[in-house]
């Protein structure tokens, strides 16, 4: 059975939204069907996304994957060319913020199904309060250091306090790639299942929560994010600022995002 959500199921293009009779509502990032090509489109519309699902106050636990083989790994350079001028790293900087800050503050339990090899955007997955994960995904920083740009939009505070300090630093400096079981270890993720599982378990989880009473489910996630939105409002905007002033610097209007081996 499925519920109908409000008028954002189908506003945007880079996300597939359900929503069961038990209120779990599961978000599927897409480009044309398959992996999400991380693209101008992309950065637009989930920050937009994730505002509506936090708006709409029927959800009572959102699940959050990726159609395909990969979570994140491509990107759609063409659609970002101006990013390294201040202008168009403006408009990353806006929407960057909002789009973290709108993730968090979704007011209900959320459930990170990392379907597969990740490069880029991870904290959309890691910033769930329960990381389920694919044996297929591989976790590596892309685009920043080893990329030459300067790990600054919400990476930089993110993995330090889910990895530690000094394996955080390693892992972006180093362009260090994590495998599934690698990430289990140092506590990324809380379980790794066959891929054919992977949505199986997310939703047998989601039914256990969305039969607490609404304002437990509420309250537990806003308790359990609050020192992590504290954080994105004290910081994020600084290193977007950090990172955006050195790739402008570069002079590179035409800066490519290289291919993930």
């Amino acid at each position: 059975m499925t519920t109908v959500l409000k008028d954002y199921q189908h506003k945007y293009s880079s996300a597939e939204l359900t929503r069961d009779g038990n209120g779990v509502l599961l978000v599927q990032f897409h480009t044309n069907g398959g992996s999400l090509i991380w693209s101008e489109t992309a950065h637009r519309e989930l920050a937009g996304l994730f505002g509506d699902v936090a708006d709409d106050r029927d959800n009572r636990v959102v699940i959050l994957t990726g159609k395909g083989p990969n979570f994140i790994t491509e990107t759609d350079n063409a659609s970002l060319s101006d990013v390294g001028t201040p202008n168009g790293w403006d408009k990353i900087y806006f929407e960057g913020r909002r789009m973290l800050r709108n993730l968090l503050d979704i007011e209900c339990p959320v459930i990170g199904a990392l379907n597969g090899p990740v490069t880029e955007h991870c904290e959309l997955i890691l910033l769930s309060d329960v990381v389920l994960c694919s044996e297929s995904a591989t976790l590596k920083d892309g685009p920043h250091f080893a990329n030459g740009l300067v790990p600054g939009d919400g990476i930089n505070l993110l993995l330090p306090l889910v990895m530690g300090l000094n394996r955080a630093r390693y892992f972006l400096l180093m362009g260090q790639r994590l495998s599934a079981n690698e990430m289990l270890d140092v506590g990324i993720v809380s379980e790794v299942l066959p891929p054919s599982q992977l949505l199986a378990r997310a939703n047998e989880i989601a039914k256990l929560w969305a039969a607490k009473p609404s304002l437990t489910l509420k309250y537990t996630r806003t308790a359990l994010v609050h020192t992590m939105r504290k954080l994105m409002i004290d910081q994020l905007g600084y290193g977007l600022a950090l990172e955006g002033n050195a790739l402008v610097a570069m002079g590179t209007e035409n800066f490519e995002f290289l291919p993930q081996d």
